[in-house]
């Protein structure tokens, strides 16, 4: 593997996943190592330019999660120090942290998407209400891992629901929520991987259903027709494409109750823990866990 030469693992950072992305950065770190590959792993501070031109590193696997990492600001540094990268570039990272600029592009590519609202502490919120119907779904626009979100079924927890998620961000969104089956598409160098279902056991895939529940069921194989899977999977080919992404990533969608499938949002560096999603749909098409990180890190050559 001396073909990689140099290879720093970026992980932990200075934001809300900061604890996911030590464990997935663990994980990979291993992986690599265990094929052979010269692999470092760097917990990422304000210093991280210096240290990167320190340790003269030939390449990087980028398993930052959330801002700084996942947002396109360590992707422009990395521009900057001429250091190749796996994952997204600059602005696919900024449009896909950003789930209003990601919505914005989808619907202006004709691709089909939850209708949304913007909310403000001005808002009418019985105006929403009205306007998106019940179910809800609040988020903050650039947050990662479900943090900050919330579930609104009664139109009297709307604003506590902005109230939370504005915590998390500035800029809040409400997105009708799709009433039907959740699936996710993990994508690897143009290809999609099979499409796994996700059963979480409460009413929402939120961060602990995501990285603490034991009880979070994930189907793969599926269980949809084989010409259901397919257009799930061309549509998260699509959705991935209209984005500008590369590399790896996960397309998120919602199948709804009449079979209409709609996408939620594109993870441009996926969890690589051992409840996470990439993995799991590698193992399908044979891909072990280190044969996956080095297949990641490829893309880079």
């Amino acid at each position: 593997m001396s073909h990689f030469g140099r290879v720093a693992v970026l992980l932990g950072g200075l934001n809300a996943e900061r604890e996911v992305s030590l464990n997935s950065g663990a994980a990979v770190l291993r992986g690599l190592q265990e094929a052979g590959v010269d692999a470092h792993g760097i917990d990422v501070g304000a210093d991280i330019v210096a240290v990167l031109q320190a340790g003269n590193y030939d390449r990087v696997f980028n398993i930052l999660h959330g801002r700084v990492g996942e947002d396109g600001v360590i992707q422009g540094a990395l521009e900057l120090l001429g250091i190749p990268y796996t994952g997204c570039g600059v602005m696919a990272s900024a449009l896909c942290m950003d789930k209003l600029m990601t919505k914005r592009v989808w619907l202006g590519a004709g691709l089909p998407t939850p209708e949304h609202r913007i909310l403000t502490e001005e808002t009418d919120f019985d105006a929403i209400v009205a306007e998106l119907g019940l179910p809800l779904a609040v988020k903050p626009v650039r947050e990662g891992s479900s943090v900050g979100i919330s579930k609104v079924t009664r139109a009297e927890q709307l604003k506590p629901a902005f109230e939370l998620a504005v915590k998390s961000d500035p800029v809040v969104m409400a997105e009708q929520w799709i009433v039907g089956g959740e699936y996710t598409v993990s994508m690897l160098d143009g290809e999609a991987l099979p499409v796994i279902r996700i059963e979480p056991e409460g009413d929402i895939y939120d961060y602990e259903a995501k990285y603490l529940s034991d009880n979070t069921q994930y189907h793969c194989p599926c269980g949809l027709s084989a010409d259901n899977e397919l257009a799930i999977q061309q549509l998260a080919q699509k959705a991935f494409a209209a984005l500008d992404c590369e590399g790896w990533g996960r397309v998120d969608l919602m199948q709804g109750e009449d079979g209409r499938n709609w996408l939620i949002e594109v993870n441009t560096n996926p969890g690589m823990t051992d409840h996470s999603l990439v993995p799991k749909a590698a193992k399908q098409v044979g891909y072990n866990f280190s044969q996956l990180v080095v297949r990641i890190l490829e893309t880079t050559l």
